[in-house]
């Protein structure tokens, strides 16, 4: 099969376009023939060997998360039916989803609902299962609270504007870095949008909140950008941290240290929040986001937003557009297609 793969950590141009054997599938997995694989910012960490909950064991095929058909199934495993449209969290094994054929266990797989593309079906888990999670469990989103949003162009910040919405936020402001993603954020019902380039933007989130400040923040960036996100929280407001797209490390100051440790009149918290985390350790929560968003999405309170469609072939040039920032949506790459 055709497969892009990483024999070394670095940058985009270490991903290799090449021919490798099929995978074979084994006891309670699902081989899946992939249609469409989800490019996710995690796969950019795993290539540069960045701080990961668990170790990337070279050779390595990248790609978390496929839409395709079941190919065959492994002893112990039932169904689905062999040919049935599927959507996966794959890549435990190191048989990740940039690939013509990948891995999955049976329990991260789960049939395409009619009216799905196997597009829109490789972008739910993820990206869609994060916004989900990060709002409505660790950042305990109440109905006519605020919420923050940055990156809100990109895969996760597109479906966390629209899943506010549907869960009953107040004022959502989708904070970007581009005027193409700004506007996109409003067309997905964002409230009010901040240039968080600008030195200014933290005041525009005070004003859009009329002064009271944002109960709940999805922080992506890192860096300073961490500090000043932290800087537009309320009272009693979270902040919940899972990435870092600018590469660098968030860290709070002594000052805000003092804030958050030291004036419990505030009750502010940061949380952390990994994914891959909820699905092996509390995997009845994220099946039951998942469940909820896909019935969101099927009764169009939700729509999936794609932005680039690429060829397996040009996994580089994916990676290249996520880390410069220069998407909207999420990036689908099509291992069939030359």
């Amino acid at each position: 099969m055709q497969a892009v793969q990483i024999d070394i950590h670095g940058g985009p141009e270490v991903l290799q376009y090449r021919e490798i054997p099929d995978p074979v599938v084994g006891p309670g997995q699902i081989l899946i023939r992939v249609e469409s694989a989800s490019v996710n910012w995690s796969d950019t960490i795993r290539r540069r060997n960045d701080p990961y909950p668990f170790a990337t064991e070279l050779p390595f095929i990248p790609g978390g998360e496929v839409a395709g058909a079941v190919h065959a199934l492994g002893e112990g495993v039932s169904g689905p039916p062999i040919g049935t449209p599927v959507f996966a969290l794959v890549g435990g094994d190191g048989s990740g989803g940039y690939a013509q054929f990948a891995l999955a266990d049976a329990a991260m797989v789960i049939p395409i609902p009619d009216g799905l593309t196997p597009d829109e079906a490789a972008a739910i888990m993820v990206a869609g299962g994060t916004a989900i999670l990060t709002l409505r469990e660790a950042g305990r989103l109440a109905e006519g609270e605020s919420v923050l949003v940055e990156a809100a162009g990109g895969g996760v910040g597109s479906y966390a504007i629209q899943i506010a919405k549907v869960l009953g936020a107040g004022t959502v402001i989708g904070a970007a870095g581009s005027e193409q993603s700004r506007a996109a954020a409003l067309v997905l019902g964002a409230d009010a949008v901040v240039d968080y380039t600008s030195p200014e933007w933290t005041e525009e989130v005070g004003t859009a909140t009329g002064g009271s400040g944002v109960d709940v923040v999805l922080e992506s960036v890192g860096g300073s950008m961490l500090n000043q996100a932290f800087s537009t929280l309320s009272p009693f407001g979270r902040m919940v941290v899972f990435g870092y797209a600018s590469g660098q490390g968030g860290a709070l100051t002594p000052e805000e240290q003092h804030a958050l440790f030291y004036r419990p009149v505030l009750n502010q918290t940061i949380t952390g929040f990994n994914i891959g985390l909820y699905f092996g350790l509390r995997p009845d929560v994220a099946v039951a986001a998942l469940i909820d968003l896909v019935g969101m999405i099927a009764s169009r309170q939700v729509t999936v937003q794609i932005g680039q469609r690429l060829p397996l072939s040009q996994a580089r040039h994916a990676h290249e557009l996520l880390e410069s920032r220069a998407t909207t949506g999420k990036v689908i790459l099509h291992p069939w297609i030359d």
